[in-house]
């Protein structure tokens, strides 16, 4: 199964359907099925504006866990109009980091999952059950 490892708390804010767009620097042509980790790594609560911690209050997060599956169906370069139409969704906008030159890659279809324990890795990367 391919897989994205992603930090707390954006991992389970995909989980929870709060966020549908993972912002990278990288783009990337692969399109289907993808399974969301949460990196094992703790976040640093001073390092979120209110915003995100008022949203993630009443969330678990799932450090080092395979946590939900989607589909990654678009990788869209952002310009200008991209994120000024973003912007227009508070929440999306403000759990990702749009700038120009960067990539929304959009999720759909996104379902928890029982979690797996895994060991992330960097890029998309081969995750296969026992």
């Amino acid at each position: 199964m391919k897989v994205l490892s992603i930090k707390e708390p954006y991992a389970s804010l995909i989980k929870n359907n709060i966020k549908k767009i993972e912002t990278r620097s990288w783009k990337t042509n692969y399109r289907g099925k993808l399974y969301i980790h949460a990196s094992k790594k703790n976040f640093n609560k001073k390092s979120l504006n209110n915003d995100i911690i008022n949203i993630i209050k009443n969330l678990d997060m799932n450090y080092g866990n395979i946590i939900c599956e989607c589909n990654l169906i678009d990788c869209v370069y952002m310009d200008k109009n991209f994120i000024k139409h973003i912007k227009e969704n508070k929440k999306e906008y403000i759990c990702g980091e749009y700038k120009i030159g960067r990539y929304a890659w959009i999720l759909d279809n996104i379902k928890p999952i029982n979690p797996i324990p895994a060991k992330g890795k960097l890029n998309i990367w081969e995750f296969e059950k026992n």
